[in-house]
């Protein structure tokens, strides 16, 4: 009798961490490396944020909370849900897990029987299809290219749908390709999602604060009422607060299904880390003027790092609408060959070689179920997204 589950058969580690990861290590051996592959800000949690959590401290706020959340917390993410989306929620339909894949896991863990489909748009986040296979659903993969600037087409979610249909995951701003949906384009989904009234929405909101150029973020909830009672609405602190640390992520939808994901997590982690929702709460209350000057910041490099890449040989890199990554091409890669004798057969092999002949470290197209393609992360700073860029631009020249 083998030791280890068979449910490890079905899934894999997660790149993106994997990419962080190597590149530290191979910094730490000396190497000159410059790591793009890691999904967070490298802004510094505010400090008004850090204020509430030594005073929760100092306090003795440290003990055992209510599994899913303090109510104080609960109440500010209602507050917060009513004033940046118009949706109305009581702290009884609120889940606070700890991080943002901690409640999405729960939610998957709490509704998903073998054979349960859940559709999930690629490019996608990593974990969304391991957390699928994990809860034993079966994920159904939607592709929506660069020919539709990454976003998913009524008819391509239409034609994903099928009687076994139990989940459609939505992430807009997206995480790998920033691309984000407008009011119109998500009301082509969510018509969709209308006729067929068997399958509920996960939407995945993380990056709601993160939009550049004057694009208005939008939520599933908020464009079709119809779909309130069959949608888990997720969001957290960690990408727009610089919180990625402090492990704070929830969701608000129908009670039945967070009475659910309370009790996966009241046997599993239990609460979050008490002082991380005192600081959570902070954050959704507090002072809110450090977003803009962020954004303009992440809007500076948006622009370095699409204008440098579009100038490398056999990349095509659109420009996205939020998030803090960008989801080049290199189909014009394709075939050739680096001086250091490596064909480029795959967006992996590029990757590979990019670290290994260049040092710099990126996340290959494969990993977020578009080929062929590459992530960079841009939450770094500009010197050493020129500085890779450039690296980058070498790179492709050299191929032959």
């Amino acid at each position: 009798m083998p030791f280890l589950s068979d449910t490890l058969a079905r899934v894999k580690p997660s790149p993106t961490i994997a990419v962080s990861n190597l590149a530290a290590e191979l910094k730490a051996q000396g190497k000159d490396v410059i790591g793009l592959g890691a999904g967070e800000p490298d802004f510094d949690t505010p400090q008004n944020i850090k204020d509430a959590a030594k005073a929760a401290i100092d306090a003795g706020k440290t003990k055992y909370t209510a599994v899913d959340g303090i109510p104080e917390l609960k109440q500010a993410i209602c507050d917060k849900f009513q004033r940046d989306n118009g949706l109305t929620y009581t702290p009884a339909q609120v889940s606070v897990g700890t991080g943002g894949k901690q409640i999405l896991y729960n939610a998957l863990m709490a509704t998903l029987n073998p054979g349960d489909e859940v559709i999930i748009p690629a490019p996608y986040w990593v974990s969304y299809p391991d957390m699928v296979l994990l809860a034993g659903g079966a994920p159904v993969i939607a592709e929506a290219g660069a020919d539709t600037a990454y976003k998913l087409t009524p008819a391509a979610l239409e034609a994903a749908i099928t009687p076994k249909t139990k989940w459609f995951i939505f992430n807009s701003p997206s995480n790998p390709t920033g691309a984000g949906y407008t009011a119109e384009e998500l009301k082509g989904l969510t018509d969709v999602l209308m006729r067929h009234p068997h399958v509920w929405v996960m939407s995945d909101d993380m990056y709601e604060h993160l939009v550049y150029d004057g694009f208005e973020f939008v939520t599933p909830a908020q464009i079709e009422p119809g779909l309130y009672d069959r949608t888990l609405t997720c969001n957290g602190v960690s990408k727009a607060y610089a919180m990625t640390g402090w492990r704070i992520g929830y969701a608000a939808g129908p009670e039945e299904i967070i009475k659910a994901m309370r009790k996966i997590q009241s046997q599993s982690t239990s609460n979050p880390s008490s002082v991380s929702q005192w600081a959570a709460l902070e954050a959704l209350t507090g002072p809110q003027d450090f977003l803009g000057p962020n954004n303009e910041t992440f809007k500076r490099r948006r622009d370095l790092v699409v204008e440098m890449l579009n100038a490398a040989e056999g990349v095509t890199c659109p420009v996205p609408e939020g998030a803090f990554y960008v989801y080049p091409s290199i189909e014009g890669c394709m075939g050739k060959t680096t001086p250091g004798g490596v064909t480029i057969d795959s967006d992996e092999a590029f990757a590979t070689a990019l670290l290994e002949e260049k040092g710099v470290a990126v996340v290959f197209g494969g990993a977020f179920g578009l080929s062929p393609c590459f992530r960079v992360s841009y939450a770094t700073s500009d010197e050493n997204l020129k500085e890779a860029c450039t690296r980058i631009q070498d790179f492709c020249a050299s191929l032959t």
